[in-house]
């Protein structure tokens, strides 16, 4: 039988630094905007929720105590355990870790009795972990070892179980689990667990040093909710979607379908987790001339798909939100998929 670890988050008020964060609560970052080059290094803008209310609180929710229920019932060995920081989180991971290997890199257990259940209140909280398992594992390019996948920078990082804590999201807001069609239910997660296969996802990493789960939507309205030109360097491979001259009035930028639409306006088509690749849309508000001489604003949505995106802010700071962190773009930042580096159990 398994041995099951079932991971909340802490709140940012429970203990310096808040949890997976390096900084602040439910996965942002308030580190230096640099790229890793080793599992040790660190670093990443993202700007962490400051909501504490969508935090993880100290004393188990009630899906938590209903899952570790069903998991006892089953025989699994159940811990439950509240990590409020980076060092208590990989404490968890570091149970994941397979035997040591001749080059000395640590290395996930494909064969692991040992299975990690992430309650969430967020996606942020879900990105928090990965982010951490990344770290993790993710070899240094000077210690690239010739058993990895030739379009990975990683190996398959291991299987987790999400538990979200909201059921009602899966109605008001399509977080990941809706979107993958996740089990909600805790006996039904539970289930998974025991039962399940893992499911192998993309994962989009950038050179900020985090991670992407869904998706990143960049840009920003005023105080009327009306949305603000910003101008941005957009390429997908070798597709320039704007070179930054013009103003945009949105980025997204997708691996699932989070930001597929904005307001009423379609900005993603078929964002796939699964597909091995990225896609990307602008929103570029395009002034025309009717047959009368009237001028007019239509806005026009240019789109392109592949492995890696980068944006290239031309003037002052873009905000963002990514997996539903906020946080704001000063520098050029680039995303590259990850083709099924990471995994959930389900039925």
């Amino acid at each position: 039988m398994y041995d099951v670890v079932l991971l909340t988050l802490g709140s940012e008020r429970d203990a310096p630094g808040g949890c997976g964060s390096g900084g602040a609560c439910c996965g942002g970052a308030t580190g230096a905007d640099t790229a890793p080059t080793s599992q040790t290094d660190t670093g990443q803008t993202d700007t962490g929720q400051t909501d504490t209310e969508q935090c993880a609180t100290e004393r188990p929710r009630v899906p938590v105590l209903a899952c570790a229920d069903a998991l006892n019932a089953r025989g699994a060995r159940v811990e439950t355990v509240t990590a409020r920081s980076d060092a208590e989180i990989d404490a968890v991971l570091a149970r994941l870790d397979g035997p040591p290997r001749p080059d000395g890199l640590t290395w996930p257990d494909p064969d692991s009795k040992t299975r990690l259940v992430i309650a969430t209140a967020s996606d942020g909280q879900l990105r928090a972990v990965l982010r951490r398992l990344v770290k993790r594992y993710a070899p240094a390019p000077s210690k690239r070892p010739t058993d990895l996948p030739g379009n990975r920078t990683l190996p398959d990082l291991p299987p987790v179980a999400v538990l979200p804590l909201d059921p009602a999201r899966a109605g008001t807001h399509r977080d990941l689990a809706a979107q993958l069609g996740l089990p909600r239910d805790p006996a039904a997660v539970a289930a998974a667990v025991l039962d399940g296969t893992p499911r192998r996802l993309d994962l989009l990493r950038n050179d900020g040093g985090s991670v992407t789960l869904d998706g990143a939507l960049l840009g920003a309205a005023d105080d009327a909710g009306r949305p603000l030109h910003w101008r941005a360097r957009v390429e997908v491979d070798d597709t320039i979607l704007t070179d930054g001259a013009e103003p945009l009035l949105a980025c997204a930028v997708g691996n699932a379908g989070g930001y597929a639409t904005l307001d009423d306006v379609t900005l993603l088509t078929a964002p796939n987790p699964a597909d091995g690749e990225v896609e990307v849309a602008v929103a570029v508000p395009v002034v025309v001339r009717s047959a009368w001489g009237r001028k007019r604003v239509r806005l026009e949505v240019r789109r392109a798909r592949g492995r890696a995106v980068s944006v290239l802010p031309r003037e002052g700071k873009v905000p963002y939100l990514d997996d539903g962190v906020e946080g704001e773009l000063t520098r050029k930042r680039s995303w590259w998929i990850e083709p099924g580096a990471w995994a959930v159990w389900s039925i």
